[in-house]
């Protein structure tokens, strides 16, 4: 049995956390950004779009991180990401701000397509539970990022977020000295020995698994792209505050933590597919308890809708890894891809059906089409168990 390396898992699920703590900033700072750049909410939506628009890119990513030490795009991308998110606070012009965006989605990009490779290394058998830490990490950085720049905001301006820079610049440089050793082209040529087949048959192999999971990435992707990104605006329109929407958005976040944390281990005793299912089921029921009583008992559903919103992030990564395919990047990184592909189209319609008809009929219209992924995720041609 592979051996569960407990301090390599914590390392890459911490650099997990240092980059997504940047990636987290824009919801909470949209309002803002929609205010001083005189857009809507499909304009915003093009703010989102063009961070995802890279991940088109993550089949040839992918393959050319196969032929690279990948550790070094982990390394290095928390500094960038830092970069482009803190210049967005000085920016009057909205191509610009894509512009930012764009480079911020690369590095995105660069990041989350070999660091679950990574993780799998790690974490030998018990790949589930070491997609759990790094879900924590990702979620526990949504939860932090947006109280980190609400408050620099409330110290320095939005104009002065910038200062936070030097956490992302250390973070990268921190990540070189536990990271540098990591041995990631040996495995790699270690699963080619097992099993040598082309690109081509992988795709073919996969093709039917890959087609059935964008199936349900897209019926799910509306939930979590009108939830995360709207959140702030939703709330700045039901009267309140852009720090009461920032603390909301990191309750949400927190809770996702929790979900994240516990759904990974739990699949690995379960079965993927079962905890698919559960987190659908509350997810829909969630959505639902948010539209008409967040008013009485906001932070509660918040909290209740987190956990299971974001439960399915480590349970689809483990599933993806779980084909034990011969080119691991690169299977992940056409998950990525069609994750992120799906999402950008997804988050678009959300602001353009939230300039039509609002916010609280686009959630609905959301919650639906979660409902619908249960009967999907019952194709899904997965059931691992440990």
């Amino acid at each position: 049995m592979k051996t569960y390396k407990k301090e390599e898992v914590w390392t890459i699920s911490f650099a997990h956390l240092c980059h997504d703590i940047f990636s987290s900033f824009l919801a909470p700072i949209l309002p803002l950004l929609i205010e001083r750049l005189g857009i809507s909410l499909s304009m915003a939506s093009f703010l989102d779009i063009a961070r995802k628009i890279p991940s088109l890119f993550n089949p040839l990513l992918g393959l050319m991180a196969e032929r690279r030490d990948v550790k070094y795009f982990v390394i290095i991308t928390p500094a960038i990401t830092a970069i482009s998110m803190c210049l967005l606070g000085v920016t009057s012009s909205y191509f610009v701000a894509i512009f930012l965006l764009f480079i911020a989605g690369i590095s995105a990009t660069l990041f989350h397509i070999p660091s679950p490779t990574m993780i799998k290394i790690a974490s030998g058998e018990q790949t589930g539970k070491g997609m759990s830490y790094f879900m924590v990490g990702g979620e526990s950085a949504r939860t932090i990022g947006p109280l980190i720049v609400t408050g620099a905001i409330s110290l320095w301006g939005f104009e002065g977020i910038y200062k936070l820079l030097p956490i992302g610049i250390f973070s990268s440089l921190f990540l070189y000295y536990k990271l540098k050793n990591f041995q990631v082209k040996e495995f790699s040529a270690k699963k080619v020995e097992i099993k040598n087949i082309s690109t081509k048959e992988i795709l073919k192999e996969l093709s039917s698994f890959f087609i059935i999971l964008g199936g349900y990435l897209l019926l799910n992707a509306g939930t979590k792209s009108a939830i995360t990104l709207y959140l702030p605006v939703y709330l700045t329109k039901h009267n309140f505050s852009i720090y009461e929407a920032g603390i909301s958005l990191s309750v949400l976040q927190f809770f996702g933590i929790v979900g994240t944390f516990f759904s990974g281990r739990f699949s690995d005793k379960i079965g993927r597919k079962n905890m698919l299912f559960i987190s659908a089921l509350g997810t829909t029921l969630g959505v639902l308890l948010f539209i008409y009583f967040n008013k009485i008992a906001l932070f509660p559903i918040l909290a209740f809708l987190g956990f299971f919103l974001f439960a399915p992030g480590p349970v689809m990564l483990a599933t993806v890894q779980d084909t034990n395919s011969s080119k691991p990047t690169f299977v992940n990184s056409l998950y990525m891809g069609i994750n992120f592909g799906i999402s950008s189209v997804v988050v678009f319609l959300v602001g353009y059906l939230s300039d039509i008809y609002g916010l609280d009929r686009a959630y609905l219209i959301s919650a639906l089409f979660t409902f619908l992924s249960m009967f999907v995720i019952l194709l899904l041609p997965i059931n691992k168990k440990a």
